[in-house]
């Protein structure tokens, strides 16, 4: 019989790649949305016709609960969230709820349905395995570099303390009920179904708009905060590695490398033969409240103990997203509309 797999998140770039991988590998895989009137959900029946989709909402404890028990899975990952951090400073009360508390009830919603008591182990209840999108803006001013899996959380965005909050919850529920609850500490990975405010969507889709001439400027903001960017779909492989292993554990994720927002601009203009310094502008109102400056993984554990390692470079990856909304905007698509996705 098929293993089963519920996934939040199901409508954004990691739930897409990460029910690719599970479809491969023979699941049935059910994604939780809010409603089927949402528009992301066609997306996702166009690209995904075999996933199942469930009614369910990270903001109501019942309909998670209902969820569960309609599924019945043998592994639930968490992607679901308020994931642009920009967003978090406008409107954290949300952020905290969505990013923070909906960690909390859906850790409930399976500790019910399962029938965990603090009693019992793991091997006792054969339950669910649950996967938490834990996030590098944990770190936030880094204590030390690269991060590993014991280096101290300073958050600096409503995003950042949400995310901590379920990644200690998730811990909580592992050691306080047994429940083979893991987080994956993954650092910035992208990928060509980004979303269009993303930095990373934001040049590549510069990059290819001013090639085509239907613009002459990009702005950003600060073009030397450094982060560690990975390819999408790398990353959802790990997800899944983490929930077969013997024994629940977190893993850092990431590449072990770094480049700034200068160096990803310098390779997006360059993919499509232009100069960035003649179109990229700079505009302080773009930079964070409380900017965090460097990020960079140390996959170490993940690599011995999962097996796991990137197999696209940044410069694959930067040339991937360029090439994909040069055909998009070629073919008259709307990023704003979701229309980048195959």
């Amino acid at each position: 019989m098929a293993r089963r797999a519920l996934i939040t998140g199901i409508t954004g770039q990691d739930g897409s790649y990460l029910a690719e991988c599970l479809l491969d590998r023979g699941y049935e895989v059910w994604g939780l949305v809010r409603g089927q009137a949402n528009p992301r959900v066609s997306r996702v029946r166009r690209l995904l016709r075999d996933v199942r989709l469930v009614r369910g909402d990270l903001l109501d404890q019942g309909s998670l609960i209902s969820a569960v028990e309609k599924v019945q899975p043998d592994e639930v990952y968490n992607l679901g969230a308020i994931s642009f951090v920009p967003m978090s400073w406008e409107q954290a009360e949300l952020t905290g709820e969505v990013t923070g508390m909906g960690v909390l009830r859906m850790l409930e919603a399976i500790r019910v349905c399962s029938g965990v008591s603090s009693s019992r182990t793991p091997a006792e209840s054969g339950q669910i395995r649950f996967y938490q999108a834990s996030s590098s803006e944990m770190f936030g001013q880094v204590r030390e570099t690269p991060q590993t899996e014991i280096t101290p959380f300073h958050p600096r965005s409503p995003y950042g303390v949400a995310k901590a909050y379920g990644h200690f919850l998730t811990q909580n529920y592992r050691e306080s009920y047994g429940m083979f609850a893991v987080s994956g500490i993954l650092f910035n990975h992208e990928s060509p179904r980004r979303g269009a405010e993303f930095v990373t969507r934001k040049v590549s889709l510069g990059a290819a708009r001013i090639k085509l001439g239907l613009e002459d400027r990009l702005r950003l903001g600060n073009l030397e905060a450094r982060r560690d960017w990975g390819y999408a779909g790398d990353y959802v492989r790990a997800m899944h590695l983490m929930l077969q292993a013997d024994r629940p554990e977190d893993y850092v994720i990431g590449t072990g490398r770094t480049h700034t927002v200068r160096e990803l601009v310098e390779a997006a203009f360059a993919a499509v033969g232009l100069d960035w310094e003649r179109h990229v502008v700079t505009d302080r109102s773009l930079h964070r409240p409380a900017e965090v400056d460097l990020l960079c993984a140390d996959p170490k554990k993940a690599r011995e103990q999962l097996g796991w390692e990137p197999s696209v470079s940044f410069e694959e990856l930067v040339a991937m997203m360029v090439e994909s909304d040069l055909k998009l905007l070629s073919e008259g698509g709307d990023p704003g509309q979701d229309s980048s996705w195959p």
